[in-house]
């Protein structure tokens, strides 16, 4: 591990840390969701999860397991904490909200294998809480759709022992070998330095970027087909909604069904920090498709 790396990211996490964010958005109203915190152990470390139960389930629910963003070095649960609320109480599952291990610490494919065994467990375990392991569904924002993707892909690799219904992938980047510089350009888009250096954090040598648990769209179409359905959201103004159209062109070709959200107007991270009535209408989106999905697993 680069110890200049590590230095610069844990500035960078204090700094995050730190800063009180008046533009993150937040849900209307207040979720009717009960919230918890516990701990499910894993091969590579406690993942610290947050659980958010919707006050009106009266019977084992389907589950939701979300992944945060932050480039695989940044970010905790509590990112997406009121959204995840908001999600349970509008879609009647209960959401599991994962703290997965981040680089430079825990290179690739350390995060991948970390949240498959998250949700090895909680195929397992989400009875206690009232829900139902055998309806489950995974997705996550930015570097959480990317390993979300990556989940179901391994799970796919390993005969399908999880049972998976639904993928939800919100602004993922799909492509994390093609050098930042040579995406589509745009002035609010993640900045091409900030890229590449959350990029070579993340992985031990440059070929693991080629690699489909890392890169979703170098996966063989060929291989894809028995991929759960999936929700692909993008943003216009971000330099990763390319590969994640590519990809989501790869699904429909393998004969996964896919529903697709374009936000012309938004930027990266819009689900946080963009116009308040999109990032809304996302969120709804999200937990309206796993209403949708689950009511088809009765």
């Amino acid at each position: 591990m680069n110890e200049q790396q590590l230095n610069i990211i844990r500035q960078i996490r204090e700094q995050q840390f730190a800063q009180v964010d008046s533009s993150t958005l937040t849900p209307p109203g207040t979720p009717a969701a009960q919230r918890m915190e516990i701990v499910i152990p894993t091969a590579y470390g406690d993942a610290r999860t947050n659980i958010y139960r919707p006050l009106d389930v009266n019977e084992p629910a389907p589950v939701f397991i979300n992944l945060h963003g932050g480039g695989f070095v940044l970010g905790d649960p509590e990112m997406d904490d009121p959204w995840c609320a908001y999600v349970a109480d509008l879609s009647g599952c209960i959401v599991f909200n994962v703290d997965y291990v981040l680089a430079p610490e825990h290179k690739f494919p350390a995060a991948v294998y970390q949240c498959y065994e998250v949700a090895q467990w909680i195929n397992e375990h989400a009875a206690e809480w009232g829900g139902d392991g055998s309806k489950l569904a995974i997705g996550g924002h930015s570097a959480g759709g990317n390993l979300s993707a990556a989940v179901c892909l391994l799970n796919l690799d390993k005969g399908g022992e999880l049972p998976i219904a639904y993928q939800i992938l919100d602004y993922p980047p799909l492509d994390l070998h093609t050098d930042p510089a040579e995406k589509p350009s745009f002035a609010e888009a993640i900045p091409v330095d900030m890229a590449r250096m959350f990029n070579e954090m993340y992985f031990e040598n440059a070929a693991d970027a080629r690699n489909p648990l890392a890169s979703p769209v170098f996966a063989p179409i060929s291989s894809l087909q028995h991929l759960p359905p999936a929700l692909v959201i993008t943003a216009g103004k971000d330099s990763l909604a390319a590969e994640a159209e590519q990809y989501a062109a790869h699904l429909k070709q393998a004969g996964v069904a896919v529903t697709q959200r374009q936000y012309p107007g938004e930027a990266h991270g819009f689900t946080h920090s963009g116009t308040p009535a999109n990032a809304e209408e996302a969120w709804q989106l999200m937990a309206s498709e796993l209403k949708h999905i689950f009511a088809q697993h009765v």
